[in-house]
Formats: C-alpha cells, sequence, structure tokens
C-alpha cells in the first residue's frame, strides 16, 4: 500500500493486521498441503497492510473451492526483494503489493507468469502499466499525501501547508516527519512526488530546502504516523512532536473508523498539493505450485466483491470504476484532482539513482 499495502487507534497498521489475520484462511483437511494440481489452498504473499473482511474471503473459497492462505512479508519493498531472492520457487501462487514506484524491479527480475485476468476490460485504463503483457493486475490506487494535525494549526492560528512549497517556509520549520526512501515506499512515493513537482534539475535544490527547514526522516510508515506524527490516535499516546507527516489522503477516514467513539470530524487533514498517487499490482508468481488457484484468485481481486471490501479495510480506492466508495471513505477522504506522477519508464531508469542521490542530501 499500496499500496498501498500501503494507510487509527493505537496503532492504524496494527489494526489492520488484525482484520487481515482474522481473513486468512489456513489448509482445509482435503486439500493436500499447499502445492500440487490438487491443492486447494492459494497463497498470497503480501506486504503487511494487506486486510480482507473474512466473509469476502470465504465467498471466494465458496465461488471457487480455494481457500486463501495470507503471507505476510513485511513493507512492500522488503516483501519484493523476499521474492526476488526465491525467484523460480516462490513463497506462494501470487503476489500483491508491488507498486508502481518498484514496478520495474519486479519485471526486470521476471517475477511473473502472465495471466490476463477475467474483467481486467472494467479495470481504469490509467492503472494498466504492464498493458499488453499482463504480467500483474492493477488492484488498487492511492494518494501519499502530507497529512496535518488539525489542532495543532487551529491552536496556533496558522494555516496548514498546501503544496510542496509550503513545506519549505519557515511557518513550517521543525513540524514534518517523512519516512526514509530507501526502505519506506511512501517515503520513495514523496521522493517522486518531488521530482514530479520540480523535474530532475529541481528535486535535489527542493530537498536541500527541506532540510534546511527542519524535516525528520524515519524508516517506516509506522514510525512515522503512529510514533512521530502528533495527529494520529498512536502519535498522541506516544506524545509526538510532529503535526505535519507522509501519509495517504485516505488516512482521514481510518482515524474516525478506529476511534471510539467516532468523531464527528476527522482530527486529522490532507494537504492536497503535496500528492503522489500510488498503484498497486498483483500477480501470478512464475513458478507458482497453485497456478488454477492463483488465477482463480486474481480473477478475484478485481471483481466488484473484493473491490468493495477494500476501501474499508486497506484504506485504498478501487481500480474498477463502477465501484462506489462507502460514505465514511467520501466522507471524511480527501479528493486529490492532480496529483504527481513519474512515467514508469523514468522511474526504472533513474530510481536507483536518485534514491543513492536522496540518502546523500537528506540522511548522511
Amino acid at each position: 500500500m499500496t499500496t498501498i499495502r500501503k494507510t487509527a487507534v493505537a496503532a492504524l497498521a496494527a489494526a489492520l493486521g488484525a482484520s487481515a489475520l482474522g481473513a486468512c484462511g489456513g489448509s482445509t483437511p482435503s486439500d493436500g498441503g499447499s502445492g500440487g494440481s490438487a491443492s486447494k489452498t492459494v497463497t498470497l504473499v503480501s506486504h503487511d497492510s494487506f486486510a480482507a473482511s473474512p466473509d469476502v474471503l470465504k465467498a471466494f473459497t465458496q465461488e471457487t473451492g480455494y481457500t486463501v492462505k495470507v503471507l505476510k512479508s513485511g513493507d512492500a519493498g522488503e516483501a519484493l526483494n523476499k521474492e526476488i531472492l526465491t525467484k523460480g520457487s516462490p513463497q506462494g501462487d501470487v503476489f500483491f503489493g508491488v507498486d508502481n514506484t518498484l514496478l520495474s524491479r519486479a519485471l526486470d527480475n521476471g517475477l511473473f507468469t502472465p495471466y490476463e485476468a477475467k474483467g481486467l476490460d472494467r479495470v481504469d485504463a490509467a492503472t494498466r502499466l504492464d498493458r499488453g503483457k499482463n504480467r500483474v493486475t492493477p488492484i488498487d490506487t492511492g494518494d501519499l499525501c502530507v497529512n496535518y494535525d488539525k489542532k495543532y494549526f487551529a491552536d496556533r492560528k496558522l494555516a496548514p501547508p498546501t503544496s510542496f512549497d509550503d513545506l519549505v517556509e519557515p511557518a513550517y520549520k521543525n513540524l514534518l516527519v517523512t519516512e526514509n526512501a530507501a526502505t519506506s515506499s511512501p517515503g520513495l512515493g514523496f521522493l517522486l512526488g518531488s521530482v514530479g513537482r520540480y523535474g530532475e534539475d529541481g528535486w535535489q535544490d527542493y530537498w536541500k530546502k527541506l532540510k534546511a527547514n527542519g524535516v525528520r526522516v524515519v524508516d517506516s510508515w509506522e514510525q512515522a504516523y503512529n510514533e512521530e506524527f502528533s495527529g494520529s490516535a498512536g502519535g498522541k499516546k506516544a506524545k509526538a512532536d510532529r503535526p505535519l507527516v507522509v501519509s495517504y489522503a485516505s488516512s482521514p477516514p481510518a482515524e474516525v473508523l478506529y476511534a471510539e467513539p467516532q468523531p464527528k470530524e476527522a482530527p486529522t487533514g490532507v494537504s492536497t498539493g503535496t500528492c503522489f498517487r500510488q498503484t498497486e499490482f498483483a500477480g501470478l508468481l512464475d513458478g507458482a505450485k497453485n497456478e488454477a488457484g492463483g488465477k482463480a484468485l486474481l480473477d478475484f481481486l478485481i471483481s466488484d466483491r473484493f473491490q468493495a471490501d477494500m476501501p474499508l479495510n486497506m484504506f485504498v480506492n478501487p481500480v474498477v470504476k463502477s465501484v462506489e466508495l462507502p460514505k465514511l471513505f467520501t466522507e471524511f477522504g480527501a479528493t486529490v484532482a492532480r496529483p504527481e506522477n513519474v512515467a514508469p519508464d523514468r522511474i526504472a531508469a533513474n530510481r536507483e539513482q536518485w534514491i543513492q542521490s536522496w540518502s546523500s542530501l537528506v540522511v548522511k
């Protein structure tokens, strides 16, 4: 999260993890194990933020006869690296959670067997970045954006930032926390957003200014959001001191959904001029032991049933445009009209160099 993975109560990530564990299916007595043509278990390898309602995965079992086993493998980048290391002898049948920031790494390593999922024609054409080859299937989109603590800014009668440019202004000195672009997909997405905004000749100067303005860098989204950000439920408990964080446009609905009692207004807001659009994909792993089950699962992941279940489980947008978003998601989430984008071929050609340059500028 998309991730997505991928975006609370004491820890939003922990809440999502609990949901996913409840949805995971184990092997049925008659499945004969995880491999072989007779297997009735299909294994989905994902990042830690995968979550689905138990009744939705139960519906998949009723429709196909396959039980889903979810194997979580850490952050999106960590999960992908594990699959690259086990290329040809994968841990499961389908991989979910590689996004457009890391897609070329997966494709260049030949991780997936091409498969055109049933219903692919209903998927938003803009998300089909492997059109014609179908090595991966788009599953969801999400906007990585700076979130702000509404109370902090209201108490100080200070307007929250609305753009990348605002973040380097003196009024916001020592207020922002972001994730490490070398270790976190949200951190990498925010870096790519700055590339989209300022171009290849201007993003480094922007980060020099951001560093001079006191940006804090931590390893992961969970640390940034739940430990460093004063607007989250977890951050409040941790007495966090940063009222700006790189998270998702859908983080405010999560804060509302998991609060007890639910507030009438989200405690956090979104700076919609700081966003980068993420698309998450799933693919049939090369060497999958249950190829038939994997194909059936890919079909299901773009079905109306699964797509409608995602927003309030993984806090992402469906790629099937006919699927309606739940009211809580639309009421408290932010609509991003013009997110920054960087073409996949530019990401593929420059990602490692950009990360190396960013690391030298910001964390060394």
